[in-house]
């Protein structure tokens, strides 16, 4: 499976998601590394196995062994921190943005790639996510690390467009099933 593939299986409906799709592979804000790793986060944080699929078979091109695990790595945490996170921001009660959160780590200190590129990838996992308390402390840490706002918005516009094929792809399988279910 191949990004290609992801746009045929696009309905028309969603076109201007598989022409957003097309551009994703040549833009040149992000370095090939941040750009794949990007792709392979948000397809990860978004769970729908044909884009992951796809998102895997063309980053190999792309990615070393150990950038492929520390996109995987930064996925895994986010989906993790996000929820703990999130709720701390959310909740009235603030007793608990003062405890320690009890959540280990420790891919965040040795991730295996540039830290930078690894928050980079966990800003876009955060964003799909929608943890606005995550979001801002990466977005912090990427800045302070010499990254502009035109390569931190071409990150999480990766985590919008691979999101949005996700969730068409999904939408579209879940209608098949139905349409399946109706008719046997």
């Amino acid at each position: 499976m191949t990004i290609e593939t992801l746009k045929t299986a696009l309905p028309d409906y969603a076109k201007d998601i598989r022409l957003n799709l097309s551009s994703l592979a040549t833009d040149q804000t992000l370095s090939p590394q941040r750009l794949w790793g990007a792709m392979l986060a948000a397809a990860l944080a978004s769970r729908e196995p044909r884009t992951i699929a796809a998102i895997e078979t063309e980053a190999r091109n792309h990615l070393s062994q150990e950038a492929t695990q520390a996109a995987r790595s930064a996925a895994a945490l986010m989906a993790m921190n996000n929820v703990y996170y999130r709720f701390t921001h959310l909740v009235s009660a603030k007793d608990y943005e003062r405890m320690p959160a009890k959540l280990r780590m420790n891919a965040m200190a040795n991730p295996g790639v540039d830290r930078a590129d690894f928050e980079l990838w966990s800003l876009v996992v955060s964003a799909i996510n929608g943890c606005g308390k995550c979001m801002d402390a990466h977005e912090a840490e990427l800045r302070k690390a010499g990254l502009s706002p035109q390569e931190i918005q071409a990150a999480v516009r990766v985590a919008a467009i691979i999101h949005a094929t996700a969730v068409v792809l999904d939408n579209e399988a879940a209608r098949m099933r139905e349409t399946q279910a109706q008719a046997a």
